[in-house]
């Protein structure tokens, strides 16, 4: 098992994994629009010993009340069904954080299991006065931060690049 960024050539893997992931091509589609319009900050991929996509991670680019905070949100994230339960859902969190603390971004948000991310270090969003616009999140709606002042002077709405608005929840 091998865990890298992904590169062009596993688009296709990408592709056929969220689509047979999630049974519909809804998060195909939204990594496909956030790679057409430059807002995939970093996509993260586990391969097979063939080269072949198992799982990814992507992330992309959220505003808070508008304004750029260096912050990414977490999605779609997905593992395929005979690679689950291995920790490499895990993998992928992991080394997608690590990479964007590099890379210098101050926090990343996600809208997930609490019971799990917080495995990661995830705390709940509210706890910072943080919302996302989808009604009824509020439990699910979750952030780790990279920087240690990330949370300083941010508060309000949390917004999703413009591709995530035509995906259902």
């Amino acid at each position: 098992m091998l865990i890298r960024v992904e590169i062009p050539v596993d688009a296709p893997g990408i592709d056929s994994l969220l689509r047979g992931a999630f049974g519909r091509g809804a998060e195909a589609d939204l990594v496909h629009r956030l790679r057409e319009d430059g807002l995939l900050t970093l996509g993260v991929v586990a391969t097979d010993e063939e080269g072949g996509v198992v799982g990814y991670a992507a992330f992309s680019p959220v505003w808070i009340g508008g304004e750029d905070c260096q912050w990414v949100g977490l999605a779609p994230l997905a593992v395929e069904d005979a690679f689950r339960r291995q920790g490499i859902a895990g993998q992928l969190i992991c080394e997608g954080l690590d990479m964007l603390n590099e890379f210098g971004y101050r926090a990343v948000v996600v809208l997930g299991d609490p019971g799990y991310y917080s495995r990661f270090g995830f705390i709940p969003a509210a706890r910072s006065r943080l919302h996302c616009r989808w009604p009824g999140a509020e439990a699910a709606f979750q952030l780790f931060p990279l920087a240690d002042d990330a949370l300083e002077g941010v508060s309000g709405q949390v917004e999703y690049a413009d591709p995530f608005n035509q995906l259902a929840l």
